[in-house]
């Protein structure tokens, strides 16, 4: 069995993390998920994957490149173009799209393959799914989780038979249209034959017009009911819930890094941490490597600091996600929040621009200068506008 790991979007609903990174390198304990579903295909012998990517491709490429550290081969289908200007312009073909693309290259798709979006963390017996999918004769197979009612609108809903044949799909419906609360879980098992039906001159979504194709062709397609650990990194919501889940250790088989100092504290190497002055750190607790910890801060869990931080003295971090160099000043408070270069969002996932902050918030740790760069950027163009004002 093959594998294609859908990796293109630009992952609106988790910005401002994907102001620069694109959505499968959101680092869940400091490692992007999409390096766990690599890890994960891998111990099934899944050796061959493909991936399409548009949106900040090269962040993708330059990581995992062709896969030989995770044991497996790991190819590149770049979707867009290069404008006149020779600017790289992202230009997503749709899940389908996207696959489509890929076949017509070079025939990538020509045994079953198991089709993943690239920003779930899932724990799926893939060889059971196989399985069932062969023993049904299936041309394609949607693997579905049961959720709660209220949630049904968040998720393509799969409508099937008492054997599981799909009848309807409805992509993302209301509550009170909603024909079932089993949904679609963005992981796929295709035959090649479904490539045929696959339209090549335009984009072409999985969910919203691949699937009802099939039903309306009659074709074997079948959902797998499946019960798994599937965390959906849909939201900014989403993923402060799955950290707090992590490092409350919650989650199977996904364990802290770093090692454990104390009871429900975890630090990286050569962490800084002064413990006079009142210092209280209550768990469970990461803290990066290169990280240093002021006398007198208080850090209580579930916090997640990255590596190269620092939490000056009288700063509190409360249940929240701080990543990679951020400085957290004298006196400030951060309370479930998450904290990424320039941007803040709390756990209803409202967003704020560090400059609708004081002055002596947040910045970054690398910054060794006394006053935020932008009060610097500030003054210069101040100074700039009263010289035009002057002559």
């Amino acid at each position: 069995m093959k594998a294609m790991i859908l990796a293109a979007g630009k992952g609106t609903r988790v910005r401002p993390l994907t102001y620069d990174l694109p959505k499968p390198m959101i680092p869940i304990l400091g490692k992007p998920v999409m390096a766990y579903l690599v890890e994960h295909l891998a111990r099934y012998g899944v050796t061959e994957i493909m991936v399409n990517v548009s949106y900040l491709h090269e962040k993708i490429e330059e990581y995992f490149g062709e896969g030989h550290q995770f044991g497996v081969q790991i190819g590149y289908s770049f979707e867009g173009y290069t404008n006149d200007s020779g600017e790289v312009v992202p230009q997503p073909l749709g899940s389908a799209g996207g696959m489509k693309k890929i076949q017509e290259f070079g025939g990538f798709f020509d045994e079953t393959t198991i089709v993943l979006c690239g920003d779930a963390l899932i724990d799926l017996d893939l060889k059971s799914a196989l399985f069932e999918h062969r023993r049904k004769g299936a041309m394609a197979s949607v693997i579905t989780l049961e959720v709660p009612w209220d949630k049904v609108s968040s998720y393509g809903v799969v409508v099937s038979d008492d054997d599981g044949r799909i009848r309807a799909f409805q992509e993302k419906p209301p509550q009170e249209a909603a024909l079932s609360n089993c949904v679609s879980t963005g992981i796929y098992i295709f035959e090649p034959a479904v490539l045929e039906l696959i339209p090549t001159d335009r984009p072409f979504d999985i969910g919203s017009e691949l699937f009802p194709l099939l039903v309306e062709k009659g074709l074997p397609f079948f959902a797998q009911k499946r019960q798994y650990n599937w965390i959906d990194i849909g939201s900014v919501k989403d993923y402060w819930e799955v950290l707090q889940s992590v490092l409350m250790g919650e989650v199977a088989q996904l364990d802290v890094p770093g090692i454990q100092i104390d009871d429900g504290l975890w630090v990286g190497l050569n962490t800084s941490i002064d413990w006079n002055g009142g210092t209280r750190i209550e768990g469970p607790v990461y803290i990066g490597s290169g990280s240093r910890i002021e006398a007198g801060a208080t850090i209580i869990g579930p916090t997640w600091i990255g590596h190269g931080s620092h939490v000056c003295a009288g700063a509190e971090v409360v249940r929240s996600v701080l990543f990679e160099y951020t400085r957290v000043l004298p006196g400030v408070v951060l309370d479930e929040m998450i904290v990424f270069k320039d941007y803040s969002v709390d756990r209803d996932g409202e967003m704020r621009h560090v400059s609708e902050y004081d002055p002596d918030a947040w910045g970054n740790a690398r910054d060794r200068r006394k006053r935020r760069r932008h009060e610097a950027e500030a003054e210069v163009f101040n100074d700039l506008r009263a010289n035009q004002v002057n002559t």
